[in-house]
């Protein structure tokens, strides 16, 4: 879905960059511009980078994944 109108950013969009190691909001506002226009969305932006941000550093902090609880993670 779309997150930020004005920016045309997904969830899929900030999902990926802070899985890929975005740092903090402020930077993903940096890369993308979400939530610098309007503002409106500021809140469902953050909420999607911190869920995304919290399921990376579960992942990083667990053993090696095997590809059968990799597989049983997507779905």
């Amino acid at each position: 879905m779309i997150v930020c109108v004005c920016r045309r950013v997904s969830d899929r969009d900030i999902t990926r960059i802070a899985r890929q190691g975005c740092p903090s909001f402020d930077d993903l506002q940096m890369d993308t511009g979400v939530a610098t226009c309007c503002g409106r969305c500021e809140s469902c932006a953050r909420d999607v980078f911190h869920k995304a941000t919290q399921t990376t550093v579960a992942h990083c902090d667990a053993r090696p994944m095997t590809a059968d609880t990799l597989a049983s993670s997507i779905i």
